[in-house]
């Protein structure tokens, strides 16, 4: 009797084995092309230090102004804090609250979580709470969007040099470079590698080994009464008649598949495409200046960035801001419709369709944050000021809607379908 260590795909469920793999390289599903683990020198280390660098970014990036604005004398600045507080005094609290978490809240516990991991560690010491403080880490990373909170400021300087004198604060230049830090803190930290050294720390096996040949002529971890943790990817046997269980290593809920998938992205979905309508209808902004007052929708701030000359950001604003959102919806309805009715046609294509929707979910924050630095900013009360309109609200609900729809969909039901027409066909020869 052979043994040896298996992992399993996160999205095909796939049976595998570990093979080594070379320095900076990464090895990928044999089915459906997904990363299942990379090959990081010193990942950890790295991460620890990048970590540490985000801390000083974000301190300065939250008590010094981002951008500010000049007009015959007068200066209006603003810090990130300061304009989620004029959005929720002027009453559009469940905006400031969503720019409060995905730009405040959700970075600083992503970092904190990594420190706490990372420090004990360094020091050779298993950290207090390991399991649950991981399970905050992952529970974090979709929701920091720092480098969409960039693109939305440029695309707000680009709209204020119109209105007044732009006077740029060093928090723009410490926000740029915390997007980078955050993102490489984010690519180094390894999964396998941390448990691996925890393993150590405490001197457990990392992973238990799995007999190989009780799973002879399987092909998934279901099939073989199997599941993985899709936080740290230990793979577990199911216990019996337990569809849902915690992970004896993480502590994290472990499925066979995901709990109502189908019905539950169905629910997100319809509730996105209801708040669309209004999304696009009505007024995201109201400008009130000497002039009169002004109305503007999503479209007419593409509009408006196109006419002025600015033809790349008003690209970036419409893909962003228009196109994703409503072609998130049309994919997600796509794979959930297909997969409802048992369709085993590109299953490949598919899944690549399923990895796009995740991918670009977050951008659609963009113009959110536009309106935030506007709003902030535009305050000049015997010229000019913003107010955000109620269409912010919808547009919001439809990209938190739509992220939760991607969520919940289980992309390893796509090759159910496979795996049972695989099944009939050796049963018919």
């Amino acid at each position: 009797m052979t043994h040896g260590k298996l992992i399993a795909c996160h999205e095909c469920d796939l049976l595998q084995r570990e093979v080594p793999v070379p320095e900076r390289g990464a090895l990928r599903c044999r089915r459906c092309r997904a990363q299942l683990y990379r090959e990081l020198p010193n990942s950890l280390d790295r991460a620890l230090a990048f970590s540490l660098a985000a801390v000083v970014l974000f301190a300065v990036s939250n008590l010094y102004p981002i951008v500010g604005l000049s007009v015959s004398g007068t200066v209006v600045e603003t810090t990130l804090l300061g304009a989620v507080e004029v959005l929720y005094l002027d009453g559009k609290w469940p905006i400031a609250g969503l720019v409060f978490i995905t730009t405040v809240l959700m970075p600083i516990l992503q970092t904190a979580s990594m420190l706490w991991l990372l420090i004990p560690l360094k020091c050779n010491r298993a950290p207090w709470g390991g399991p649950a403080i991981f399970r905050l880490f992952r529970f974090c990373q979709p929701w920091g969007m720092t480098e969409v909170l960039i693109l939305g400021l440029l695309v707000a300087l680009v709209k204020l040099s119109a209105i007044a004198g732009v006077v740029v604060g060093p928090a723009l230049w410490s926000f740029a470079a915390l997007m980078f830090v955050l993102a490489a803190a984010g690519a180094a930290f390894d999964t396998r590698s941390l448990w691996a050294r925890v393993a150590t720390v405490e001197h457990i096996n990392a992973q238990p080994d799995l007999d190989e040949a009780s799973l002879h002529g399987s092909l998934t971890a279901a099939q073989c009464g199997l599941a993985q943790c899709h936080d740290c990817g230990l793979l577990a046997s199911v216990r019996a008649n337990a569809h849902t269980f915690d992970c004896p290593r993480c502590g994290a809920a472990m499925h066979v598949r995901k709990p109502a998938s189908l019905s539950r992205t169905w629910s997100f979905l319809v509730a996105a495409m209801v708040m669309y309508i209004p999304a696009n209808m009505l007024p995201v902004m109201y400008t009130n200046s000497l002039f009169g007052t002004e109305n503007d929708t999503i479209l007419s701030g593409v509009v408006y960035l196109w006419t002025s000359g600015s033809w790349p950001l008003a690209i970036v604003v419409f893909v962003a801001s228009i196109a994703v959102p409503m072609l998130k919806i049309l994919a997600l309805g796509y794979l959930t419709i297909s997969t409802q009715m048992h369709s085993r046609w590109y299953p490949i294509e598919r899944i690549r369709i399923y990895r796009m929707v995740e991918f670009v979910g977050r951008w659609s924050m963009l113009d959110i944050y536009v309106i935030t630095m506007l709003v902030a900013l535009v305050q000049f009360q015997a010229l000019a000021t913003i107010q955000a309109g109620n269409a912010a609200i919808a547009f919001g609900a439809v990209v938190v809607l739509t992220m939760f729809a991607a969520m919940a969909f289980d992309p390893r039901l796509i090759w159910d379908e496979v795996e049972r027409d695989h099944a009939r066909t050796g049963e018919n020869a």
